[in-house]
């Protein structure tokens, strides 16, 4: 009995040994925050959960369930996006949006997609994604996008659909 308690010991030792702890050092529920620059509101993200991983080699922000982001352009009109998930990449200043993810503005405009990243720095969303792509001229589909923010330069490939061409 002894030699088998001996064993036991050593062996959840060596287990100890090969896990190595994967836990965030910051939590948040119910996430309401402002980012400003000079005063001035510039995006509110709103989640119900927010995981700091901020001690791993390359730190990350996880918003495991989902999030809601304004923002606001300095002529005061609004973008919105959500996303049933989001990584946010501290190093390369990505953020990964995954599942139903839509954005959406005051203008009618709206794109809906599986995955999208955002370019924090150059304020660009991209995708090889399936997406559909609606505003007041239309409705089109396709597979591959990248967009400022705005929508106001969007650049898409394999295109579908009928868009009313202005005069």
């Amino acid at each position: 009995m002894m030699l088998f308690s001996s064993c036991e010991s050593n062996f959840k030792e060596v287990q100890k040994i090969n896990f190595s702890e994967f836990s965030p050092s910051g939590e948040a529920d119910d996430l309401n925050l402002k980012y400003t620059d000079s005063g001035t509101i510039k995006s509110v993200l709103i989640s119900p959960k927010m995981l700091d991983y901020n001690a791993v080699n390359y730190p990350f922000t996880e918003f495991p369930k989902g999030i809601h982001v304004t923002f606001y352009e300095s002529n005061g009109k609004k973008t919105f996006v959500t996303s049933n998930y989001a990584v946010s990449y501290k190093t390369t200043s990505v953020i990964d949006l995954l599942g139903k993810v839509i954005i959406s503005n005051e203008f009618g405009q709206k794109l809906e997609t599986e995955q999208l990243f955002f370019d924090q720095k150059n304020e660009w969303f991209y995708t090889d994604n399936k997406f559909k792509f609606t505003d007041p001229k239309g409705v089109s589909y396709g597979e591959g996008i990248d967009f400022s923010k705005d929508f106001k330069i969007v650049n898409s490939q394999k295109i579908s659909g009928e868009v009313e061409q202005s005069q």
